[in-house]
């Protein structure tokens, strides 16, 4: 892939991060593609673009002959977390009109999505999920630019693949949005106030099936997809390949970080969790944490969110499988593994 260039839209957030430096590092030439510039230490180079802007992406992108496009990134309100149709399809539609404006090297285009094309953030939906099942009532920008892509694609030499991850999940310190990560927190909040290990979600939350994806596994899906000739022009969900349930896994985190496992408590932790800046200092100056700010550490409406619905996540992933793609990430393990770097980070108290 030396004579790749790839473009990652999105590179300052976790999964264009992630994408970005995988690339880098197995031979790609790679530019990450954002406003503003992604966590310290990226070796890649980067853009500062603003791609809700045409002529931002005209005059800064219109010369890079690109041959592969991975697009991860998103247009939200953040007081609302609304995700408008129009901006987020612009965005899309303004980055490959530029890159495709002059060289006509491009072969291929990356988009990531969600399981929120089967409306999983909505309420109960039919599981395992597959990607040719129909799109949910509700609309959202991953059909709107799902049909773009396809329409601009015909007659033209690129192709084109999307992937479907669920509950992206990496271990990078300034993710707010990480199950792993929050649940780190949630752990040591409660644990330095005494309390046990309550799982704040519901019970139905408790007990039903739910998936994660590692970002790192995502990427390396992604770069299997642009690359594997018989992925063109599909879609495909993207998991970690195992399934859970909160109620199996919860014990394992409470062992970790050596708690009894408290009784079910649903809380809004949205409202519960700001607020602790002082109990949060404490443990900065008792343990030597680095981050010190307790404001923006975690999203809680993200883990109420992922935490609250009483029903089944599930994608199924036959058709990854059956086109070639066999790696798989152990959820447990993944927790863990994250937790023992949050601990070496001195992110959260050995």
């Amino acid at each position: 892939m030396t004579q790749a260039l790839a473009l990652v839209a999105g590179s300052n957030g976790v999964v264009g991060y992630r994408m970005a430096r995988y690339l880098d590092l197995h031979g790609w030439r790679v530019a990450g593609l954002s406003r503003s510039a992604p966590p310290r230490g990226a070796r890649f180079r980067h853009i500062a673009v603003d791609l809700t802007r045409a002529d931002d992406c005209r005059d800064k992108l219109g010369g890079v002959k690109a041959t592969h496009i991975f697009y991860a990134a998103r247009f939200d309100h953040a007081a609302t977390l609304a995700e408008p149709i129009d901006t987020n399809l612009a965005m899309l539609e303004n980055l490959v009109a530029a890159v495709e404006n002059k060289g006509h090297r491009l072969r291929h285009i990356h988009l990531v999505h969600g399981t929120k094309y089967y409306g999983a953030p909505y309420g109960p939906y039919k599981t395992p999920a597959r990607e040719s099942d129909p799109r949910c009532l509700i609309d959202n920008f991953y059909y709107a630019q799902q049909d773009f892509i396809v329409a601009w694609q015909k007659r033209k030499p690129w192709t084109w693949s999307i992937s479907r991850p669920q509950a992206v999940s990496d271990e990078l310190p300034h993710v707010s949005r990480s199950l792993p990560w929050g649940i780190a927190v949630y752990a040591t909040l409660c644990k330095a106030q005494g309390m046990p290990l309550s799982f704040p979600g519901s019970a139905g939350g408790y007990s039903a099936i739910y998936q994660c994806t590692e970002a790192e596994h995502l990427a390396r899906s992604a770069a299997w997809m642009a690359t594997e000739q018989t992925c063109a022009n599909q879609a495909f969900n993207v998991t970690n390949g195992d399934y859970f349930r909160w109620e199996n896994l919860w014990p394992a985190i409470a062992r970790y970080f050596g708690m009894p496992v408290g009784p079910l408590r649903q809380t809004k932790l949205a409202t519960a969790m700001p607020g602790r800046d002082a109990c949060w200092r404490a443990l900065v100056e008792r343990h030597g944490l680095r981050r010190k700010s307790y404001a923006g550490l975690v999203d809680w409406g993200y883990l109420d969110f992922a935490l609250a619905p009483a029903y089944d996540r599930m994608s199924d992933l036959t058709k990854l499988r059956r086109y070639g793609f066999h790696e798989v990430v152990d959820t447990e393990e993944m927790f863990l593994r994250f937790f023992d770097s949050y601990r070496r980070r001195k992110l959260i108290p050995a």
